[in-house]
């Protein structure tokens, strides 16, 4: 069967894309899937899987640091100030993806969340967090969805409130990556590891 988990290096199973090259083994093991909070670090994953729409996640992790220098940490509040002169210099800057639709949207969005209260964008999006006891582990890679009904609500809501770039297939993308959803296949020694 296709998919299935596969042996790393070590001989400890992990899900193949978490092997398909170097950069993502750290990435699977310590981060994808692991429970993030706080507004400002859910700003930046849902800035990243807005920047990743169309292309593959391995560009955006290879930058991810650029963009870290290029949006201020993805503080709320510091990007909420960003303007004209600053839209430029992203347009310039080669250490991030260039795409003026997309930094358009990351600089709204910091607007609107800057007028939200602490801690409602953390607690909006974990709001939309399906029940772990409602979801069984996958078993291949053929058995994790890319959209959900709750990926689909949550981009719902996130729209309505005023955000942009957040489809149901990147609201997905943000749920396994923050780790309201664990889509390591059943098999992989990550699974569960939080």
């Amino acid at each position: 069967m296709t998919g299935e988990a596969i042996p790393g290096p070590d001989g400890r199973l992990r899900c193949p894309w978490g092997l398909s090259t170097e950069d993502y083994v750290a990435y699977h093991d310590e981060e994808w899937g692991r429970p993030v909070h706080g507004d400002d670090a859910l700003f930046e994953r849902l800035c990243l899987e807005a920047f990743q729409s169309g292309l593959s996640w391995i560009t955006i992790l290879r930058r991810r640091e650029g963009f870290r220098r290029a949006f201020s940490d993805f503080e709320i509040a510091s990007v909420a100030r960003f303007g004209a002169a600053d839209r430029e210099r992203l347009l310039a800057d080669e250490g991030i993806i260039r795409n003026r639709a997309k930094i358009d949207a990351t600089m709204a969005n910091a607007k609107v969340l800057a007028e939200w209260a602490p801690g409602e964008l953390d607690a909006l999006i974990w709001s939309h967090a399906p029940d772990p006891k409602t979801r069984p582990a996958p078993l291949t890679t053929v058995d994790v969805p890319a959209v959900t009904d709750e990926s689909t609500a949550l981009s719902k809501a996130l729209k309505k409130r005023g955000l942009r770039f957040i489809g149901p297939t990147t609201a997905y993308a943000l749920m396994q990556a923050c780790g309201l959803v664990d889509d390591h296949l059943k098999d992989c020694v990550s699974r569960g590891a939080v």
